[in-house]
This record gives structure tokens, sequence and C-alpha cells, in this order.
């Protein structure tokens, strides 16, 4: 079973790939870990994808759809893998095809968590920490027991970080829904995409998870 896990920042992804690897056995593969492994094993892609870090550089599609290649080449895929956060373009979608065409292989289906992206800045926006200890809570998820009261030191004064303030995270989630777009439509035209409601239980996502990866 070849998936491709798709959803905004903070629409539970993570989440729901544990519990597809835990349930199906086949590999989690995310461009972070592979971009790591490949550095850490110095392959010789490793060792480009670096140079061009370590420089401050964008890795080219080249380098990036040889380590993913790579990687769907090993043997623990031989039973499947849960692919997350790539492809990121048309090109990387169109390689990816290549690739797997070679290895044999090809996509089952494209599992997408829908979130609305209001609810998302609800979710990503609700963090904020306490200026005297850093203690880190939610508006929503972790609030202080007693409101504007810090439950570790007591002090009243909080502040968000730049990257938890609405107008940074609905920005971030306008280019990842940019991004997204395209892709989304490249897999809709194959018939590979199936979109879950994951504004809810997260056990009620997963059941829908299991119903449509059952019924591939």
């Amino acid at each position: 079973m070849n998936l491709i896990l798709m959803g905004l920042p903070g629409a539970g992804k993570g989440t729901q790939a544990e519990r597809i690897i835990d349930a199906y056995n086949i590999p989690h593969i995310s461009t972070g870990d592979m971009f790591r492994a490949a550095m850490k094993n110095e392959t010789a892609l490793g060792l480009e994808a670096k140079s061009y870090m370590d420089n401050g550089d964008l890795v080219p599609d080249s380098v990036t759809n040889g380590i993913v290649k790579e990687r769907l080449a090993e043997d623990d895929t031989a039973k499947g893998f849960l692919l997350d956060g790539f492809p990121r373009t048309i090109d990387q979608a169109q390689a990816l095809e290549v690739m797997l065409a070679d290895l044999g292989k090809k996509i089952d289906g494209i599992i997408n968590i829908d979130v609305p992206t209001d609810i998302l800045v609800d979710r990503l926006s609700g963090r904020f920490m306490c200026r005297n200890c850093g203690a880190t809570y939610h508006k929503v998820f972790n609030p202080t027991k007693v409101e504007g009261t810090c439950d570790r030191c007591g002090a009243h004064e909080f502040y968000q970080r730049e990257d938890d303030k609405p107008e940074t995270v609905k920005n971030r989630l306008s280019v990842n829904v940019e991004q997204g777009a395209p892709i989304l439509d490249f897999y809709t035209k194959k018939g590979l995409v199936h979109n879950i409601d994951g504004n809810r239980d997260i056990l009620e996502v997963f059941k829908d998870v299991q119903s449509i990866i059952e019924s591939l």
C-alpha cells in the first residue's frame, strides 16, 4: 500500500501518520528524515544536498528526487510506504511517477486531511508563553488553570512568539494552500485523492483513514 499523506499545518497529519504506520506496518517517509539519513550516511546525494544547505541554498529537485528514489528503493518499502512532505511541486510529482515506475511501484492513494483554515488559525495561533519562566500554554488545548496566572511560577505576564501570531499563521497557511493546490489537482485528475474531514476527534478521523486504506 503506497500512500501520500497531505494536509495543511495543524490538520493533524502527524498524529494520523503515527496511527497508519502502527496499524499497517509500513515506513513513514518524510522529506526531513530522508535528508537527515542521507547526510548522516554520507551518500553522494546526501553530501551534495548538505553542500547546498550549508550555503543556505535550496536543494535542487534533481538532488531531492534522487534521495527520494534511493529511499523508496530500500527493502522496508516492499509492503508499502507512507510518503509525507513530497511531492511539493508538479515537477516533483511527475518525477515521482517516473521513479516509481522504474522501481515497479505506483501510488495507490492520496489521503488529504482537510480542516478549514480559520480553525487551523485558531489551533496554530493559540500558543502563548509565560514571560517569566517560559512555560507554554494553548488557549484551547492547554489553558492556564487560573486565567491570567502561570501554573508553574504564578506570574501574570504572557507573550506570543512571532511564529504563533495569527497574521504570521495566516500567511504560512496561505503559502501552503498555494503550494498544495496544484498537487491535489494533479492527483485528483488521476482519481487518487481521498479527502477526510479532519475537524473531528482523532479516532473518528482515523476510522475514515482506515476505511479508505481498506478500500484500496
